[in-house]
Parts: structure tokens; sequence; C-alpha cells
């Protein structure tokens, strides 16, 4: 494997980033009240037991007010920025190595993909713990991702923003199942439709959700608690027991459908920006030749 500079900070990189970015923002502003469903829903909220997506919408805006749904989300909005920025710079500075002589092949979207999810987690993971914080929190405690940790760190130790690390280092094979299973299905179908995009985006995430969404349930309560939370395993024990397996999976309606058409909707509008800023830098390199 060759690492240089110039491998790394490019422009199409930054592109690939930015587009990355800006296709995961605009799917969280379509799709946040779904987010706040799944969060509430995870976290065992008595208030919508036993609710579908449905009816869980319509009592929080008859019982709490529209607010409640958007509660925390400029800072999700912050987060997925953030996290979507790291993720596709990342996959695509590695995508531009040479890693063992692997060129556009299904595992070398798995090990890049591997590789982009690592980063993301340990340079994110106190990101989203203070997103979940500032959704459940109805007095003020902090204001804002920086402040939130700060005080965070001030006051339960810097441990407590990487409570959720070994849940989302297991839940690597999220995105990797996800980008695997997409770049696939982009090299078959060889189309710059943004329904194709849609539907791949959709059918990928559709995959990787149903294959880990246990560990997402509890990657949300171990970011959630403010006191000591138990390990993973044991986490996990004490749900089924308490619950049995039906509580690793609650939340998991609301989950499909906003995780599923966020990610459909993020990969959607991340291609058309990619291939439109492209198409505009072409366009202008061919016009400054032909004036040369």
């Amino acid at each position: 494997m060759s690492l240089s500079k110039s491998s790394i900070f490019t422009y199409d990189n930054l592109v690939h980033a930015i587009a990355g970015a800006a296709g995961g923002i605009f799917s969280m502003v379509c799709f946040y009240p779904l987010e706040t469903i799944k969060f509430r829903m995870q976290l065992e909220d008595v208030a919508l037991k036993d609710k579908t997506t449905q009816e869980a919408i319509i009592h929080i805006l008859k019982n709490e007010g529209i607010e409640s749904l958007y509660r925390g989300c400029q800072p999700c909005l912050n987060s997925i920025a953030v996290s979507s920025f790291v993720f596709f710079y990342s996959f695509h500075s590695l995508k531009s190595l040479k890693l063992g002589g692997l060129t556009n092949t299904a595992q070398l979207d798995m090990l890049l993909s591997c590789l982009a999810g690592f980063i993301n987690i340990c340079s994110t993971t106190p990101l989203w713990v203070v997103n979940n914080r500032l959704k459940l929190q109805k007095q003020q405690y902090y204001n804002g991702l920086l402040d939130g940790m700060f005080h965070i760190a001030k006051n339960e130790g810097i441990g407590a923003l990487w409570s959720s690390f070994i849940p989302s280092l297991i839940l690597l094979v999220n995105p990797v199942i996800h980008f695997t299973v997409y770049e696939s299905l982009k090299r078959r179908m060889k189309t710059d439709s943004a329904w194709a995009f849609f539907i791949m985006g959709a059918i990928s995430k559709t995959i990787a959700t149903l294959v880990t969404y246990p560990l997402q349930v509890v990657q949300t309560k171990q970011r959630a608690q403010r006191e000591f939370s138990p390990g993973t395993l044991a986490l996990i024990l004490s749900m089924i027991k308490k619950d049995g397996p039906k509580s690793l999976y609650r939340g998991m309606e609301s989950k499909l459908l906003q995780t599923v058409l966020m990610a459909a909707l993020t990969f959607m509008t991340y291609e058309k920006i990619v291939r439109l800023v492209f198409t505009i830098v072409m366009a202008s390199s061919k016009y400054k030749k032909l004036k040369s």
C-alpha cells in the first residue's frame, strides 16, 4: 500500500465528502421525526409502548406538540454532517490508494468501508453521545455539542464520552454490509438514474439494519445513560431477562422506515451532487482548453 499526501488531500475526495455530508443533512431534515420515534422506543418510553410508528407520531403531536418531534434536531444535523463527511472522505481517500492490487471488487469495498467506519467511530462517538443526551433533556443541562462534551468530561469523566464505543465497533458490520452491497449493485446496474440510486441505497441499508438492529438498541441505551452503563453483553442479557428477545427489536418499524429512507435519500443526493460537480469541472476544463 502506498500512502501519500497527494492521494489523500485531493479535490475529488473533498467533493465526495461534502456531497456525502449534504446528503446526510438533507435526509435527516426530511425524516427526523422518525429518528425521534425510533430513539424513544429503543429507550422504552412508556408513552409509546405498543404503538405503531404512525400512532406514536399522532400521540406526540397531540400530547407534546410538534416541537417534541424535532427535539435535538440541530445537534443531530451537526453530528450527521461531521460523521458523513469523515466517512465519505475516509472511504474515497482509501479507495485512491493501492491496496494489495484489489480494484473495484466486493472485497475491496468491504475492507475500505470497515477502515472508514473505524476512523469515523474513533472521531465522532463523543458527538453522538452528546446528541443522544440532548434529545432526552427537558431541562437545559448544556447548550450544543461542544458544551455537552466539556460538561460530560468534567462531571462524568472523559470515558463517558466513549460509553458506546464497543457496540459501535461491533456495528462496523452495518456500514460494511451497506457499502459493500451498494457498491456491488452500482457496478452491476451502471446507471445515472436518481431513482436507481434511491432503490440501491434502500436495499443495501435494509439488509444492514436487519442484521445489526439489536446492537443499535444497546448502543442507544449506553449513550443515553448518565450513570455507569453495563457492558454490551451484560446489557443484552439483562434486556432479554427483563422483557424477552423482543426487547432487542423495540422500535424496529420506525428504525427501518427512518434509516432506509434516509440512506436511500442520502445516496441519491450524494450521487447527484458528485456527478453535477464533476460535470461542471469537466465542462470548465474543456472550455479553458478551447480558449487557450
